[in-house]
């Protein structure tokens, strides 16, 4: 008690946007999914992802915030050495989102089809680089 969560437990790089997700949930607006960095009492530093509920009394009055968080650290860790062993492949990786827009583009991709990581990331794979005979194939 006493204790300034931002000020004390969050980096300082942080410390803003931790502060509007408390005060947005104090305003009654709930925040979902938000990814901090949070200090222990060690001194480590840990990822965190965060859920922040506005926590109401029997008259619906607003009393506080309820923080649920989850330690996210070894899954981002994870997730950046899955990023490199994909980037390093020497296989052609690519990737696309929902829309077919290239989100993954690995250096072997790079080598071989010339087009750089700025010139691919967030364009249509098949409007852009699939020539016309193949491109309903493609796309069914």
């Amino acid at each position: 008690m006493g204790h300034s969560l931002v000020k004390e437990f969050i980096t300082e790089d942080y410390q803003a946007s931790v502060q509007a997700v408390l005060d947005k949930a104090l305003d009654g607006v709930e925040t979902a999914n938000f990814e901090f960095p949070l200090i222990t009492k060690a001194g480590a530093r840990i990822e965190v992802l965060l859920n922040a509920t506005t926590r109401r009394n029997e008259h619906d009055k607003v009393i506080g915030v309820v923080g649920i968080g989850q330690d996210i650290t070894a899954r981002l860790a994870q997730e950046r050495e899955y990023s490199k062993l994909i980037d390093n492949a020497n296989a052609p990786i690519f990737g696309v989102d929902t829309f077919g827009r290239v989100n993954v583009w690995n250096k072997c991709a790079r080598k071989i089809v010339g087009y750089t990581l700025d010139e691919v990331m967030g364009k249509n794979l098949v409007q852009e680089f699939i020539t016309n005979e193949y491109k309903d194939a493609v796309s069914t």
